[in-house]
């Protein structure tokens, strides 16, 4: 006997109803997102002014973030001042991009922008062992004004460049990034789900506080960061 809830036992024939019954819905759901990206890609955009952000090698055009590419993916990283160890879901979602080839293909860049000066922003990506190129917008407006202000605030933004020109396409936050993340979506298919006390799930059921689950930067840092076998 186990003392874990268990979803009901059924015969294979009752299983493969039930299974294609919510496959009705899971395919309504993917034409549903499928609409919703078209509509995305008909989205008007708006010009963004000449920002100067801070890199690795020092002061960098907005337009010459995306290096050569048209267009641009920007995760704009919460940021504390004066903390050692930085937002933790930003830190769990950035860690999970370490093969990023595929957008060349696609013309296309993925960076992270911090509010953090970039010495600092630089030495937190390589304390946690993240793989993106890292921009500081520390000097500029940038993160204020696409949604992810000082000590406050992640956002994922998208921009599309002509010549110099860069144009603002698409911006979300809060739980809209979790379409660009694999690791909810994986959770999801589990049977005990993502185990929070905000979901909808049968009675006795392993649930916990919201986030509680989640890895913080410092195991993200012993995961990927030097040291680590993959860092």
């Amino acid at each position: 006997m186990t003392s874990h809830a268990l979803p009901p036992v059924v015969d294979a024939a009752t299983w493969e109803r039930r299974l294609e019954a919510l496959r009705v819905r899971e395919k309504a759901a993917t034409r549903e997102l499928d609409a919703i990206a078209a509509e995305r890609r008909r989205l008007p955009m708006v010009e963004m002014p000449d920002y100067i952000l801070e890199g690795e090698a020092g002061p960098v055009r907005l337009a010459d973030v995306f290096e050569g590419k048209r267009q641009l993916v920007v995760y704009n990283h919460m940021w504390c001042a004066g903390e050692e160890w930085q937002c933790s879901g930003c830190t769990g979602f950035t860690s999970q991009y370490t093969r990023l080839e595929f957008l060349d293909t696609y013309d296309a860049r993925f960076v992270v922008v911090t509010q953090g000066p970039i010495e600092e922003g630089l030495a937190y990506k390589k304390r946690v062992g993240n793989r993106m190129t890292w921009y500081s917008t520390a000097n500029s407006p940038f993160g204020a004004d696409v949604g992810a202000p000082p000590d406050a605030g992640f956002a994922v933004n998208v921009f599309l460049r002509d010549g110099d020109t860069v144009y603002r396409t698409w911006h979300t936050d809060g739980r809209g990034t979790e379409q660009l993340s694999h690791t909810f979506a994986l959770i999801d298919v589990l049977p005990y789900g993502r185990q929070e006390e905000w979901q909808d799930s049968p009675d006795g059921w392993p649930q916990s506080p919201t986030y509680s689950r989640w890895a913080t930067s410092e195991d993200i840092a012993a995961a990927y960061g030097p040291g680590s076998g993959d860092g």
